[in-house]
């Protein structure tokens, strides 16, 4: 299976390697259009600050390109949040492949939101296997609201989503690649859609 990391210089790239890895898969790190286009499976992930992100994905015309894939895409974090309308973080447009706006945690909690927290509410094959309440492993100061498009939930300061679907497309805001063998099962999920 060719699996494709989009390289654009905002990612947590090794950790999800070597989840991908144990996984049996040999993923390619790249922002080379053409090779995305043609993989079987597109990860999308993204650690750092929103607007510079975007502006990394402007540089390389990945912006453009991310939308319009069609096969299963999954944004990862940061990735999510940019497949997203718009975040306030920097004020930034997202792709919009996500009919959901990207907001900060007030000062009420402790931000960012990192360690393990509970996901439920899970509805999607990419979350088959995974019980309910299972624990991921988030660092994040903004979240993606509830939508229609919303497939698990979690809760910090009030309920977000913790995962998204739009047709091909899905995004998590927790770390697969840092949540044990649940998130290593929504990584083979993910490969098995």
């Amino acid at each position: 299976m060719n699996v494709i990391i989009i390289d654009y210089g905002a990612g947590n790239i090794q950790s999800i390697q070597f989840a991908l890895q144990r996984l049996g898969i040999t993923a390619v790190l790249s922002n080379n259009p053409e090779l995305i286009q043609g993989a079987d499976k597109v990860i999308f992930p993204g650690v750092g600050e929103a607007s510079q992100a975007m502006q990394m994905l402007k540089n390389s015309k990945l912006d453009a390109l991310i939308p319009n894939l069609k096969q299963e895409v999954l944004g990862i974090c940061l990735g999510m949040q940019l497949l997203c309308k718009h975040s306030e973080e920097g004020d930034t447009k997202g792709l919009g492949v996500f009919d959901v706006n990207v907001k900060r945690f007030t000062n009420a909690v402790k931000v960012p939101h990192m360690g393990w927290n509970t996901i439920y509410n899970q509805n999607s094959d990419l979350l088959i296997n995974i019980p309910q309440n299972s624990y991921m492993y988030s660092v994040h100061s903004y979240y993606a609201g509830l939508t229609e498009q919303t497939i698990a939930s979690s809760n910090y300061e009030h309920e977000f989503s913790a995962a998204l679907q739009s047709n091909n497309f899905y995004g998590v805001q927790f770390h697969p690649e840092k949540s044990s063998k649940d998130g290593s099962q929504l990584l083979q999920n993910f490969l098995n859609l």
